[in-house]
């Protein structure tokens, strides 16, 4: 298989085989991802600040 019909197979594939999301549906997912990354970042900010008032109470200690 040489490099044309491969180019020329990949290109139908894409546009006749593979079914495409809405947009409204890429919208909907990405607010999702925002979302979630967002309290995701909030939590581990807090762990962190957790453990940073832990270590530096425990290192005060000595």
């Amino acid at each position: 298989m040489n490099l044309k019909n491969f180019v020329l197979e990949s290109y139908d594939e894409m546009v006749n085989k593979v079914t495409w999301p809405k947009f409204s549906s890429l919208q909907n997912s990405a607010v999702l991802v925002l979302v979630a990354s967002l309290i995701f970042a909030l939590f581990i900010g807090v762990v962190d600040l957790g453990f940073e008032n832990i270590m530096t109470w425990f290192y005060d200690l000595f």
